[in-house]
């Protein structure tokens, strides 16, 4: 059974993004999802164990640095290390080529491609 999304959620460009947060408490927990949940470009979070956050959002109009400053604004932070790291500049790429995906025109199934004249 597939979860329906919210109406403002472009399904092809939803994106996943797991990341560990520090320096949170309970109740800092439950206002950040409660927060998360009611963003119009978020379409999913929740915190899993060993205070993990699972954030599914639509890339063509959110970003995983805009993720990161809403964590930090909030006074949590990301844990530190070199996987954290390559998982950012991952997720932060993967953005970027959502985005140019969204404004691309695709070319029609019938008609050649433009090509370059010699």
């Amino acid at each position: 059974m597939t979860k329906a999304h919210k109406a403002t959620s472009q399904e092809g460009f939803l994106l996943s993004r797991k990341l560990t947060v520090k320096d949170l408490d309970e109740s800092q927990w439950k206002d950040f999802i409660q927060e998360l949940t009611h963003h119009p470009c978020v379409d999913f979070a929740e915190r899993k164990s060993g205070n993990k956050l699972h954030v599914i959002y639509d890339g063509t109009h959110w970003s995983t640095d805009e993720l990161v400053e809403l964590i930090t604004a909030r006074g949590g932070r990301l844990k530190s290390g070199w996987w954290t790291r390559r998982k950012l500049a991952w997720y932060r790429f993967t953005d970027e080529n959502v985005r140019a995906n969204a404004k691309h025109e695709p070319f029609c199934c019938s008609k050649i491609p433009p090509m370059k004249r010699k």
